[in-house]
C-alpha cells in the first residue's frame, strides 16, 4: 500500500503507540494524517505476539505494564481498552522467607516486622510512599497540559521536603536517611533503575527522574496489567486513528527528512510525500540520522528482557508464601541496595554482573486472557523478567557470548530463591524447545528501532519547561520541540516521554493544533 496523496497536513514517522495517539487526535481534529511504519504492523514496543512456535500464548513481548497512560486519552479517543490492578505490589525473597507488600496494611506490616525486626521501616515506608502519592496527585494531571515552569511545578507540589529529595538531591540520600534495611532500600531504589543505567548517588539525578516517572502514574503510582496484553492497546489505538480518517502505511521505512521550517519532505523506499508538520515517533538520535545532521552520542540501553511460558508456577524456598501471590506483583531478585550497587559497579567497568538483578511478574495471574482456553485449563502461566544493569556496550564485542552469559547468570539468580530449577517448569514449543526467549539492548535496537536499545530513547527529563525554552513556542511549551519549527518529537524522547503513556503523542498533536490556531 502507498500513500493516497502527495501532501498531508501531518506525516508521522513511526507507528508505535505514541504515533497512533497523535494520528487519532489530529485526524479527529480534521487534519489529513499519514503515518508511516517500517515494520509489517503498528505498535512498536507495545505489542502482543505469539512468541513460541505452535503455542497459543500472546505475550506482551517488549513493554508489559501500564502506569502512565492517562484516563483522559482513553476517554477522549474512545478506546476499548482496560487494565486490572494487581492485588500484590511486590515480593522480595530473602533466604527462606521474604518481604511481601500487598494491599493489606496489616499483612504488609507483619512482613516488614518479620524481615527487619521492628515496625520502623514499615512506618517509614508508609510515610515515604504517602509523600510520593501526594506528589503524583499534583504532577500527573500536568503531563497532558503545557509544561509548567520549574517554579510553578514546585509550587504545585507544595512539599519542600519531597521536592528537595526528588528534584534537588541524589535519591540515594533520601533512601539511606529514611530506611535502615538493605532489602527495603533496594526495593525502593529499583524504580529508579528501570531502563536507566545509573546508581543511587548519581549527581546527574538520572535516577531521580526515572524514579519520578515510576511513582506518579495515574496519580497513584500503581502499575496495572493491560487486559489482553499490550497489543490490545495498539489495536484500540489503530482502530481509533483509522476510524477518524488517518492513513496508516506499514512496511514503509522512512529514509530521509528535509524541511525548510514551513514544509517538509519525507522520503521512503518507494517515494516522497510532503507535509506541513512532521511528527517523529522515534529517538532524537534517529531523527538526526534522517535529517543528515551530526549525530548526538548514541543512547545506551541497559536491560535484559526475558519472556517465558511455564507449565506451572515454580515452588519457592519460602514455604509460607504462595507462588500465586509472590509472582502476581513485582518479584525482586538480587535487588538489595548493596547488590544493586555491586552490579552497577561491575557493569560500569565492562563486566557482566556476577549476580544480575532483575524483577519478574506473571501476567496470567491477573489476566489469563492472553492464553488459549486449553493452556489456561492446563495450568500454564507466562513469566516476564526485566533485568537491570546490562548496558548495550557489554554485548558489543561478543553479542551472543555475552547474552548467553547474562541469561545463565540471571536464571541462576532466580533459581537461588526457588525450591526447584525454573528449567523444570518451562513449557516446550512444537519443536520440543523450552519456551524462553531473551532480548538484549542490541536486539531491541535491531528489532524495534531503539538506538542502543534505550527504552526511553534518551535520558528522561524532569516534567517542567527547560530554562532556555521559549514558552511562546507551541512545540517548546508542549515539550516536543526539535531544532526545526515544523518537526516535533512525539515519542519517548520528548519531555514527559518514556513508558507506555501516549502522553508525547497527545502533546505533539496539541502543539500542531496550537500552531495552526496561531496562524
Amino acid at each position: 500500500m502507498k500513500p493516497t496523496r502527495s501532501f498531508y497536513d501531518v506525516v508521522i514517522v513511526g507507528g508505535g503507540h505514541n504515533g497512533l495517539v497523535a494520528a487519532a487526535y489530529l485526524a479527529r481534529a480534521g487534519r489529513s494524517v499519514l503515518l508511516l511504519e517500517r515494520l509489517p504492523h503498528t505498535g512498536g514496543a507495545a505489542v502482543s505476539e505469539r512468541v513460541f512456535a505452535g503455542v497459543d500464548a500472546r505475550l506482551s513481548r517488549y513493554s508489559y505494564l501500564v502506569s502512565l497512560l492517562p484516563r483522559q486519552i482513553v476517554d477522549e479517543l474512545g478506546l476499548r481498552f482496560t487494565t486490572r490492578r494487581r492485588h500484590i505490589s511486590s515480593y522480595t525473597p530473602v533466604g527462606d522467607g521474604g518481604l511481601l507488600v500487598s494491599g493489606s496494611p496489616e499483612r504488609t506490616r507483619a512482613s516488614f516486622r518479620l524481615l527487619t525486626g521492628s515496625d520502623r521501616d514499615f512506618l517509614a515506608w508508609r510515610r515515604f510512599y504517602g509523600a510520593t502519592r501526594r506528589l503524583a496527585q499534583r504532577i500527573f494531571p500536568t503531563l497532558t497540559q503545557p509544561l509548567p515552569s520549574r517554579a510553578a511545578l514546585r509550587a504545585a507540589v507544595d512539599d519542600a521536603a519531597t521536592w528537595e529529595a526528588l528534584f534537588e538531591r541524589p535519591l540515594g540520600e533520601a533512601i539511606e536517611s529514611t530506611f535502615r534495611d538493605d532489602i527495603v532500600r533496594g526495593v525502593v531504589l529499583t524504580d529508579a533503575l528501570i531502563g536507566t543505567f545509573t546508581h543511587a548517588q548519581d549527581p546527574s539525578l538520572r535516577q531521580n527522574r526515572c524514579f519520578l516517572y515510576h511513582v506518579i502514574g495515574g496519580g497513584t503510582g500503581d502499575w496495572d496489567v493491560p487486559v489482553g496484553g499490550m497489543g490490545a492497546l495498539t489495536d484500540a489505538l489503530a482502530e481509533a486513528a483509522c476510524s477518524a480518517g488517518a492513513e496508516i502505511v506499514t512496511e514503509c521505512e522512512v529514509t530521509d527528512l528535509e524541511t525548510d521550517g514551513s514544509t517538509a519532505e519525507v522520503s521512503y523506499l518507494d517515494g516522497t510525500v510532503g507535509a506541513r508538520h512532521v511528527l517523529v515517533n522515534a529517538a532524537p538520535y534517529t531523527l538526526a540520522e534522517l535529517l543528515g545532521t551530526p549525530l548526538p552520542p548514541k543512547p545506551q540501553g541497559a536491560q535484559l528482557k526475558m519472556n517465558m511460558l511455564l507449565r506451572r508456577l515454580p515452588r519457592l524456598r519460602d514455604t509460607e508464601t504462595d507462588p500465586r501471590e509472590a509472582f502476581a506483583g513485582t518479584f525482586h531478585i538480587g535487588e538489595s541496595y548493596a547488590r544493586l550497587d555491586q552490579a552497577y559497579g561491575e557493569a560500569a567497568i565492562g563486566r557482566v554482573p556476577s549476580a544480575p538483578p532483575a524483577e519478574i511478574y506473571c501476567h496470567t495471574l491477573t489476566d489469563p486472557s492472553v492464553l488459549s482456553a486449553d493452556l489456561t485449563a492446563r495450568g500454564m502461566h507466562t513469566l516476564t523478567l526485566f533485568g537491570l544493569h546490562t548496558p548495550a556496550r557489554l554485548f558489543a564485542a561478543d553479542p551472543e557470548g555475552a547474552k548467553a552469559k547474562v541469561v545463565k547468570a540471571t536464571l541462576a539468580q532466580l533459581d537461588s530463591v526457588l525450591a526447584e530449577p525454573i528449567a523444570d517448569c518451562l513449557a516446550t514449543d512444537r519443536y520440543g524447545e523450552p519456551c524462553l526467549e531473551a532480548k538484549t539492548p542490541l536486539e531491541l535496537e535491531r528489532e524495534i528501532g531503539l538506538p542502543g536499545g534505550h527504552i526511553f530513547h534518551r535520558d528522561l527529563a524532569f516534567p517542567y519547561l527547560p530554562e532556555a525554552a521559549d514558552p511562546a513556542d507551541p512545540a517548546a511549551r508542549w515539550g516536543v520541540s526539535t531544532s526545526h519549527r515544523n518537526v516535533f518529537l512525539c515519542g519517548a524522547g520528548a519531555i514527559r516521554g518514556g513508558g507506555v503513556s501516549g502522553i508525547p503523542g497527545h502533546n505533539a498533536a496539541m502543539a500542531v493544533l496550537d500552531v495552526d490556531q496561531a496562524r
